[in-house]
């Protein structure tokens, strides 16, 4: 299959680069319409109980624009400072679109502060308003040595995009110029460097072709963008950064460059074929969460995948046919000989230690994931220089009874004076951390709103929803305890597809059902020490930050599916060669310290590549972000080289030649259905 591709590509080289251009162009001109139609909501399960509430409170009463502003570092008995607040909160209750400013209220712990409030019309327009009375209450106060912070609404709405969006421009300014350094120096030139960058650009545009179709039935989320960006470009590193390295070592046997693309294909092709699938299959178990961020995450995933799979089979060739000439080849070594052939060989002295040794080491690092706390996160996940998280700090320092969770609530199909709404407000009043429970029309509905002190919002939301009677309760305690029972529900099924898919491409790569389990499970350690390790810095508290109440409840799933997808590409670049040199007559051990030293460069770079293009993410200031980078930086580089450099050559020497064993039914179904190499590799059998 893969070489028949390559052929076609190497006849008609042409064609294929007009059919790319043709996805390139479509995608960067009708594509890029998705950016209109982006949302940016987060942890919502359509359909739920706190979803269907929010929706009916949002149709029978609409919340009017709020904005809040604090007027800090001033004596608040000073009637100069309640004159100057006066004056601004005139010309802004002058302003067309403004419904009412609220009385400045001193601060009650250290009367060196005033709050109030400006609400605005519910006319169209009212998000506009809320920025130009903001403007106006920061330039008008005139109070010197005060600070004058306004936020709130959707103020804070769009500080938090605009914070992912920096985050994500600060990513690609701090990594493009290092992976393009590396890219010369791992690629050996500068015309191989190119290459992959033209995969990427072939991956983004085509999905944003892809996601432009899928918007018109769906939500796309907004952050989707950034894992298309991301992925495209590390997997396109990837997929040629081992295509043009084989290509190296065939025009190094034979130079001439067609016969070398079709054994290229036959041999690296089809481990970025197997790869692809594999990682896409990790991508699209997000696919079965109705959540948009994470449903929307997994196509857009998916998609950029499937293109740089499909770009590195068809567009690499034709490139190579075109310009291969003018890649050097690349002289073969001994298998035997290198750094990581002697570091296999080093492990396989002592396999079993070695083994123990990387699993105590790994689920240490993981043993924080037993603490973690899914949340919806607040104004502590943006910086200290925005004035969303400006305002949160200002509220803890004079205002702290104003901090406080947001309500739990109920709506019930009744009046606000009938018995039912009574006693669920009288049942309600006497659980614990209840401060104080309100009842108050909504239409011709009764909405029951319970003041909850932390941390027994969640207890409280459980027990209300628990009691007899008719009522949606909504909330964001309720709205995250939806969001744990999807995940519950959801989880198995997302599991079992990545889990099953993964098996089974694997056992047609390898024809073995050993490697395929053992690599689930090694795959595992990864995700569970990275996100380890996310927990212990963002959650716990460490390296100079402070602790949060849990973990953004879209960090773990996001992570592993990644993270799992990635690990498995590594698999499937050690195991190609592995397989190689077992199919060449090797003895296990050698097939797998050869192995090993033919592709530890490979994995290295890659990892390194990648690596850098996470790491961006870690220097942003909106903490999901920076916990996504952190998570995939350390489950990539524990990836390629605890785990791929020393678990798994000690783990395939205990196992011996029981790695490659399979069932003789099984057995005789890889031989009619598993792809196999279409060229013997002619270099390795001559090494050996």
């Amino acid at each position: 299959m893969t070489t028949s591709l390559a052929r076609f590509s190497v006849r008609r080289p042409v064609i294929v680069l007009l059919i790319w251009l043709a996805v390139v162009g479509a995608g960067f001109t009708v594509g890029v319409g998705v950016f209109d139609r982006l949302v940016g909501d987060v942890g919502v399960v359509p359909g739920s109980e706190s979803d269907r509430a929010s929706d009916l409170g949002a149709t029978l009463a609409p919340e009017p624009e709020q904005i809040t502003a604090i007027v800090s570092g001033v004596d608040a008995a000073d009637p100069a400072v309640a004159a100057a607040i006066d004056r601004v909160s005139a010309d802004v209750r002058a302003m067309p679109g403004v419904a009412e400013v609220s009385p400045p209220v001193p601060a009650p712990e250290t009367g060196r502060a005033m709050l109030f409030t400006v609400t605005m019309d519910l006319a169209e327009g009212a998000d506009e308003v809320a920025g130009q009375a903001a403007e106006r209450i920061r330039a008008g106060t005139g109070l010197a040595g005060s600070t004058v912070t306004v936020s709130g609404g959707s103020l804070s709405e769009d500080e938090f995009s605009e914070q992912a969006a920096r985050d994500v421009a600060r990513a690609e300014i701090f990594s493009t110029p290092i992976m393009l350094l590396l890219l010369l120096i791992v690629f050996g030139g500068l015309l191989a460097a190119g290459l992959p960058l033209l995969i990427a650009v072939v991956g983004v545009g085509g999905t944003f072709g892809i996601l432009f179709a899928f918007s018109q039935v769906a939500d796309v989320s907004v952050y989707s963008i950034q894992i298309v960006t991301m992925l495209a470009v590390g997997l396109a590193v990837d997929y040629a950064l081992l295509v043009v390295y084989r290509f190296r070592e065939e025009r190094a046997i034979d130079p001439e460059v067609g016969p070398a693309v079709l054994r290229t294909a036959g041999s690296a092709g089809r481990t970025v074929l197997f790869s692809g699938l594999t990682v896409a299959i990790a991508l699209a178990g997000l696919t079965v969460f109705p959540d948009p961020f994470l449903r929307s995450m997994g196509v857009a995933g998916t998609a950029v995948v499937v293109l740089d799979m499909l770009a590195a089979l068809t567009l690499l060739p034709a490139l190579l046919a075109l310009v291969g000439k003018r890649i050097k080849a690349r002289a073969p070594r001994p298998a035997g000989a290198g750094v990581f052939a002697r570091l296999a060989r080093i492990v396989q002295r002592r396999p079993l230690v070695t083994a123990l040794t990387v699993l105590a080491a790994m689920l240490f690092i993981a043993i924080p994931v037993l603490d973690m706390r899914l949340a919806t996160g607040d104004a502590r996940l943006l910086p200290a220089s925005t004035q969303t998280r400006a305002l949160h700090d200002q509220m803890a320092v004079h205002y702290p009874d104003e901090i406080r969770p947001d309500e739990v609530s109920a709506i019930v199909p009744d009046a606000p004076d009938s018995a039912a709404a009574t006693t669920l407000r009288d049942r309600i009043q006497t659980m614990p951390g209840v401060r104080e429970v309100q009842v108050s029309a909504l239409g011709n509905l009764a909405l029951v709103q319970a003041d909850v002190d932390q941390p027994y919002q969640d207890e409280v939301a459980k027990a209300v929803r628990a009691l007899p009677g008719d009522k949606l309760v909504g909330g964001d305690a309720a709205r995250l305890i939806d969001y744990r029972g999807m995940l519950a529900d959801r989880l198995p099924w997302a599991i079992a597809l990545v889990a099953l898919g993964t098996l089974v491409l694997l056992f047609l790569f390898t024809g073995s059902i050993v490697l395929p389990i053992k690599a689930v499970l090694t795959n595992l350690l990864s995700i569970g020490a990275a996100l380890g390790a996310v927990v212990w810095v963002f959650q716990q508290g460490h390296l100079g930050l402070s602790p949060l109440d849990g973990t953004n409840l879209t960090v773990p799933v996001l992570v592993a599916a990644i993270a799992f997808g990635l690990s498995v590409d590594y698999e499937v670049f050690l195991l190609s060669r592995m397989r190689e040199r077992w199919l060449a007559g090797a003895r296990p051990e050698v097939a797998v310290s050869e192995g090993l030293q033919l592709t530890g460069g490979i994995v290295t770079a890659a990892a390194l590549l990648l690596a850098v293009v996470f790491a961006g993410f870690v220097a942003g200031g909106f903490v999901p972000i920076r916990s996504v980078g952190l998570g995939l930086v350390l489950a990539v580089v524990l990836d390629a080289t605890i785990v791929r450099m020393l678990l798994v050559p000690a783990t395939m020497t205990l196992l011996g030649r029981y790695n490659w064993w399979a069932p003789a039914w099984l057995a005789r179904i890889h031989s009619r259905v598993g792809l196999t190499e279409t060229t013997p590799d002619r270099e390795l059998v001559a090494v050996r």
